[in-house]
């Protein structure tokens, strides 16, 4: 069962993990800080701890704590229960959601692991827009994606917004990184995976043609703007557009990647 611990003073070394989130050089999330994940409302707290993320403790308004009883009384953890100012003043700012927990990562999946138990796969090559990555994460929580590689140039799926926005589903969404391009490949190719480039390309074959509810398939995802690399088309096993009205030559990469989803499910 979490400890609740009554949190009266700003400097309160108990909550560190949680202070000054709004200065860059100071969050832990951030490259060089320590590496904490940050959950940020009743929801997304909850499924950071159903998560495999060893959590290290929450800090929020008793009322969001109480909301969080049932899954808090499954838990050791400390969580440190303040006024909504004295949050305001540990946190930067004023926490709408009324409640953070912070966790230590998970150990990441091993590549060839990750592969062999996934038939769903998304690979992802410079995405750097943590919304988009959040937004990613969801659909393919939403849609049965088994597992993300992220490839060359993408951020890092546990930056504070990408929780947020992929409402936990990040927590929940087995990712591993991948230096290169070719050793994506390479490791898809081991495993048996079909791999299709999604791109705007009018030479591309139409999704409703492209058969990617076959067993063991990757769907390669670009950066808005440039796209997928031509290291990235040219290695596919084939190249894949989704069909728009005249005039517009392009959708939001995590919009995409919903519609490229649903086809791995058969629902074209």
């Amino acid at each position: 069962m979490a400890t609740v611990i009554e949190v009266t003073e700003v400097d309160d070394p108990r909550v560190d993990d949680f202070r000054d989130l709004a200065t860059a050089d100071r969050r832990p999330d951030r490259p060089g800080g320590r590496g904490l994940v940050i959950a940020e409302g009743v929801v997304v707290v909850e499924r950071l701890l159903a998560s495999p993320y060893p959590v290290r403790s929450l800090l929020g308004v008793r009322r969001r704590l109480d909301a969080l009883a049932e899954p808090l009384a499954a838990v050791d953890v400390p969580a440190h229960v303040a006024e909504a100012d004295v949050m305001a003043r540990v946190v930067g700012f004023h926490l709408n959601r009324g409640v953070l927990a912070v966790a230590d990562r998970a150990p990441v999946p091993d590549l060839d692991v990750l592969l062999a138990r996934s038939k769903r796969v998304a690979v992802l090559e410079g995405i750097g827009d943590h919304e988009n990555l959040g937004s990613l994460f969801r659909n393919a929580a939403a849609l049965g994606v088994d597992a993300i590689l992220l490839g060359p140039g993408s951020s890092d799926p546990l930056y504070r917004r990408s929780v947020r926005v992929s409402m936990g589903h990040v927590l929940r969404v087995p990712f591993a990184p991948v230096e290169s391009m070719s050793a994506v490949f390479e490791a898809l190719t081991a495993h048996g995976y079909r791999t299709a480039a999604l791109t705007p390309r009018p030479n591309a074959v139409p999704l409703r043609e492209a058969e990617l509810d076959d067993d063991k398939v990757a769907v390669l995802l670009g950066s808005e703007g440039p796209g997928l690399t031509e290291e990235a088309l040219a290695g596919a096993d084939t190249t894949v557009r989704i069909p728009m009205a005249d005039g517009v030559d392009s959708l939001n990469v995590a919009t995409s990647a919903a519609v490229a989803f649903h086809a791995m499910n058969g629902a074209a």
